[in-house]
């Protein structure tokens, strides 16, 4: 009985010291949001009475500074979309802190900061309800948040909302099934800025498009960024359109970041082996530049997020692994101009 007293007063006293250190934590005013340690676990059930946890987001950190887009790559599981959906809590985070302008976001708090963060999901055929018009759709959140005292208002900014994003008033009163993907996708767009939010996830927001229309949405989204003074996380595949798109490129592999870097400086000096294959493996439209090209080919599979490897979870697939990784987690660390890399060896 009295080790379980000692254990219940040993762990009520962590709370308080974790408590005091976010207490004490003053996010960089220069950014408008702030990751840290963030993670987020499911329950998975193997059997009747048991269950493994899969580690989807596990001990993720990094910022977002104003005005700016932060890319986001990996491998499909990799677990990109759960960190954008952890964000806006639609997935409420296991552990870690997320910062918003400052603030730390909390299930108290997080129905009004969503004024200022929104999200633009990955499938416009399935995230459009069916049922409602597009006035409807891109109306609803200025009805939830009460943003207009009037029916005309309200119609007035919806109807400026689609003229934003290059669609007619007219189609105001259409369905979602009666426009083509491109066009679902602004509803999309449109719908998330109707509550002029500073902050969006784009989460595959191209992906499902045709490759002409996937470049009207791009120049539309950079185009909406300067006019409006948007902050982006920008989660994609396409390594191309990534770096189209972004100021900085994070690159994620079983849950963990692995690298995070400058453009520019990520697409010319990548150091984790993880990064530098899928780099490799970016299509070069110059022939005798894709010849003299090395492409770098991992060799395995992608181990299960169930059974995640101890250490670094790239070490099974990575040439430069040593006992060290298996042994220890690499820290993400900082190698100099904002380039942070997890790896013992690089």
């Amino acid at each position: 009985m009295t080790s379980q007293v000692k254990e219940s007063a040993a762990k009520a006293n962590a709370g308080k010291r974790d408590a005091s250190k976010k207490l004490d934590y003053q996010p960089d005013p220069a950014n408008i949001l702030e990751v840290r340690n963030l993670s987020k676990h499911f329950n998975i059930k193997t059997g009747l009475f048991s269950s493994l946890p899969l580690k989807a987001v596990d001990d993720v950190s990094f910022f977002i500074r104003h005005k700016e887009t932060l890319g986001l790559v990996g491998e499909s599981g990799c677990g990109k979309t759960t960190v954008g959906r952890a964000l806006m809590w639609l997935y409420p985070p296991t552990a870690g802190d997320v910062y918003f302008n400052g603030s730390l976001i909390s299930e108290k708090n997080v129905r009004s900061l969503r004024r200022n963060m929104q999200m633009v999901f990955q499938d416009p055929y399935s995230s459009l309800n069916p049922r409602m018009t597009v006035e409807d759709i891109i109306g609803e959140s200025l009805s939830i948040h009460k943003i207009f005292k009037t029916k005309k208002e309200q119609r007035e900014r919806v109807y400026d909302l689609m003229r934003l994003v290059g669609l007619n008033k007219e189609h105001a009163t259409r369905y979602a099934h009666e426009f083509s993907g491109g066009q679902r996708q602004r509803i999309g767009i449109a719908r998330a800025l109707a509550i002029n939010p500073k902050f969006i996830v784009c989460d595959e927001s191209v992906s499902a498009l045709d490759v002409s229309i996937q470049a009207q949405i791009l120049n539309m989204f950079k185009d909406l960024q300067d006019q409006l003074n948007l902050s982006y996380l920008f989660i994609a595949h396409d390594i191309l359109v990534v770096t189209y798109m972004s100021d900085r490129i994070a690159v994620m592999y079983l849950g963990k970041m692995v690298e995070q870097a400058k453009t520019d400086e990520i697409n010319s000096n990548p150091i984790h082996p993880y990064t530098q294959s899928l780099f490799s493996a970016v299509p070069i439209p110059d022939p005798r530049t894709a010849r003299e090209s090395h492409r770098i080919v991992l060799e395995g599979d992608v181990p299960s997020p169930l059974h995640v490897p101890s250490g670094c979870a790239f070490r099974t697939r990575c040439p430069y692994a040593t006992e060290q990784c298996a042994l220890e987690t690499p820290p993400f660390e900082d190698r100099g101009g904002e380039h942070f890399v997890a790896c013992w060896n690089r």
